[in-house]
């Protein structure tokens, strides 16, 4: 390799490392028991930054990348309710699963 050709690859690797996220929350949404399959949506907001909802998949499972650490707000919407609870995010990946409950005409969420 001539020194050009390092100098780019070089670039290219330091360029990618800087625009690396923060951290991954992943995990299933289930009501009871069940999968809730296609009908959640989660949003978070960690500081200032809010992200934009992601829909669950067939499964129930979700996949968010988060660009800051520490201590966020979750919002899972299902059957037209909303309910919220704490998280962390980390610089490595995390397992967020959610159980969802109707308690007293209210949407509830709780860690698994």
């Amino acid at each position: 390799m001539n020194a050009k050709t390092i100098v780019a690859l070089l670039f290219v690797l330091s360029s990618a490392c800087s625009l690396a996220p923060a951290g991954e929350v992943y995990g299933k949404v289930v009501e009871g028991s069940s999968s809730v399959g296609e009908a959640a949506a989660i949003e978070a907001k960690c500081g200032a930054k809010a992200y934009p909802a992601v829909k669950t998949d067939k499964s129930g499972s979700y996949r968010m990348v988060l660009a800051e650490t520490g201590k966020c707000t979750m919002t899972v919407t299902y059957k037209q309710q909303s309910a919220s609870m704490d998280i962390a995010s980390y610089d490595d990946a995390v397992q967020v699963d959610l159980v969802l409950e109707m308690k007293d005409g209210k949407l509830l969420v709780r860690r698994k």
